[in-house]
């Protein structure tokens, strides 16, 4: 199982506006240089954050890009889900409908302790806590 780079490039986005927080809006070509993706790509992610509440946007010189909430209150499992969507790992856990085994299928349990276990870990990551280990990155690294 892996997470597409539609998650990955935008956990990484949503890390640069949440550092930003507080200084306002950010330009996506700036995101896109400092972290070395395509700003075409981001332009896709930024689709489905705003369409999700996460970010908000304005036009003008001092336009740009910014969080629609306080980085305290957006989840990494916000991000991935919209970006994503359905977080089941197999399709059987969220839609049973799909399967005639569900009923007898003892495997289908080691499934949903999975997506429990992503989803509750994915959960107890904000934006704030991604700042913070930024942060101590940053010091560490000065050293």
């Amino acid at each position: 199982m892996r997470l597409s780079t539609r998650s990955r490039y935008g956990t990484r986005l949503m890390l640069k506006l949440a550092l930003n927080y507080t200084k306002g809006p950010v330009f996506l070509k700036n995101i896109a240089q400092e972290e070395e993706i395509s700003e075409k790509y981001l332009s896709h992610l930024v689709i489905h954050l705003k369409a999700s509440g996460l970010i908000s946007s304005s036009r003008g010189a001092h336009g740009g890009y910014r969080l629609a909430k306080s980085p305290k209150l957006i989840t990494v499992k916000d991000i991935v889900q919209a970006l994503e969507g359905n977080l089941s790992t197999v399709e059987c856990v969220k839609n049973p409908s799909v399967c005639k085994r569900v009923k007898s299928c003892v495997t289908r349990d080691v499934w949903e302790t999975l997506d429990e276990k992503i989803a509750n870990t994915l959960s107890s990551i904000t934006l704030d806590d991604l700042v913070k280990s930024q942060d101590r990155l940053k010091s560490k690294n000065k050293i």
